[in-house]
């Protein structure tokens, strides 16, 4: 099993990967969380996107296994940039990315609700570590998310021995 921290395995955890699904995460960082949901795909695939190439580069090595294996892949973009073409994923994720908490994210929900698969949900799973902060609530993100054209279907909220964690699915309308 990949090494991760607590607050990115209960992430991974509570997204519910299913071994066949085709799986979007936007801001894949150093690609940890591609790794964990890798591990629970049998015919699935992930998509990795970052408009960082550092990233990217560090993503691509740390699951040099799984591209080989053609279970990941990825993309240097801004997700409004990507170039995902006729893609559709059954699961979409962003674990704390700030485009979609500052201003207007209408622009990036909308490229999301294009690529979903019908069924496909979209979730934003995030970590609290001071529960007096302005950081992320369960509440603001589904907010966010209804105001995006999306439906609310689950919400989450865990205490993690590095902080509160909670997590918001949502469907296309």
């Amino acid at each position: 099993m990949t090494r991760a921290a607590e607050r990115l395995v209960w992430a991974v955890e509570t997204l519910g990967v299913r071994p066949d699904d085709r799986v979007l995460e936007i801001g894949c960082g150093h690609g940890v969380a591609v790794s964990l949901v890798c591990e629970r795909l049998a015919g699935g695939s992930v998509l990795g996107i970052d408009r960082s190439a550092t990233m990217v580069e560090m993503a691509l090595r740390r699951n040099a296994t799984h591209v080989a294996a053609g279970r990941a892949a990825f993309q240097v973009a801004a997700l409004h940039e990507a170039d995902l073409g006729e893609a559709r994923f059954d699961l979409a994720f962003a674990i704390h990315v700030p485009v979609l908490l500052r201003g207007d994210p209408a622009r990036e929900l909308a490229v999301v609700r294009a690529h979903l698969a019908p069924g496909g949900r979209f979730a934003l799973p995030f970590q609290q570590l001071d529960p007096a902060s302005t950081e992320p609530t369960v509440e603001r993100l589904a907010g966010v998310l209804e105001a995006g054209g999306l439906t609310v279907v689950e919400r989450h909220v865990a205490e993690l021995a590095s902080g509160r964690a909670g997590c918001v699915v949502a469907r296309p309308g």
